[in-house]
């Protein structure tokens, strides 16, 4: 189904929490994969499922062992792990060293991600440093870049889509959508949106602005577990589920029955 590559720029906000709370109310089948070239942290912040830990060696790293000589849907599924609540994750590697060694994986990677029978949210953590990952981006259905309204990080993020967009242009005649997701507080969204569009429009960029999600460390806490509450009323989800929305009206794939929230 769809492969939905999250990144960010220098600086930006973490694109792991936003990709968790996007899968938490995903309405389809979905699977969240960590494919942070410098390593992720899902397996140290997030309980599985039964309230353990999940496993670090289980994943990318023990996938791509087993890769060498072709890579398909049903192997990544043997590599999963399911967070409390029931989102399935593919745990990354655990640094830039991992990563060296797996240059290779990306392409065969993305392609069997997309073969999947269900939509794949990309964690790539912050771009820019291992090109390889380009590999990966250019056959995603949709690029989404994440950050904060700050006067530094607009910057930034107009000269990355232009880059991004550029670099992803010279890997083939076909490559995918980018657009971007403002992480602020919601009474900052109004201002925040416009601001990106105008300076995107001041550069003779597209509107790619995609909507905001919320800045919300409480609701982050709660995500991984850290604190009671219900993590449905909390504004991070709240804001997470119209983001969903306007992802999947720019991404194929028919509306399946409702996922299980991530809640606790």
């Amino acid at each position: 189904m769809a492969l939905i590559a999250l990144a960010a720029d220098k600086g930006a906000p973490g694109v792991t929490t936003a990709a968790t709370a996007l899968g938490a109310v995903w309405p389809r089948a979905v699977l969240v994969a960590e494919c942070d070239t410098a390593g992720g942290d899902l397996a140290y912040r997030l309980p599985a499922q039964g309230g353990g830990a999940l496993n670090p060696a289980r994943g990318l790293l023990s996938l791509g062992a087993t890769a060498r000589r072709g890579l398909q849907p049903q192997q990544i599924q043997e590599h999963t792990q399911q967070l409390v609540g029931g989102l399935e994750v593919l745990i990354g590697i655990n640094g830039a060293e991992q990563a060296a060694g797996l240059t290779w994986l990306w392409d065969p990677l993305a392609q069997a991600l997309k073969a999947m029978p269900a939509d794949v949210l990309a964690d790539c953590g912050r771009i820019g440093s291992n090109p390889e990952i380009l590999d990966l981006l250019v056959q995603a259905d949709l690029v989404v870049l994440f950050a904060r309204p700050t006067l530094d990080q607009v910057a930034h993020l107009r000269e990355r889509v232009v880059t991004l967009g550029r670099a992803l242009a010279e890997r083939g005649r076909r490559h995918p959508e980018i657009g971007v997701v403002m992480v602020a507080e919601q009474r900052e969204y109004g201002r925040a949106l416009a601001e990106v569009r105008r300076v995107m429009q001041g550069a003779g960029l597209p509107d790619v602005v995609l909507g905001g999600l919320a800045y919300d460390v409480k609701g982050a806490d709660l995500l991984r577990g850290e604190w009671g509450g219900r993590l449905d009323r909390t504004l991070l989800i709240r804001s997470a589920r119209e983001v969903v929305g306007t992802l999947l009206a720019r991404v194929p794939g028919p509306v399946g029955p409702p996922a299980r929230e991530a809640a606790r």
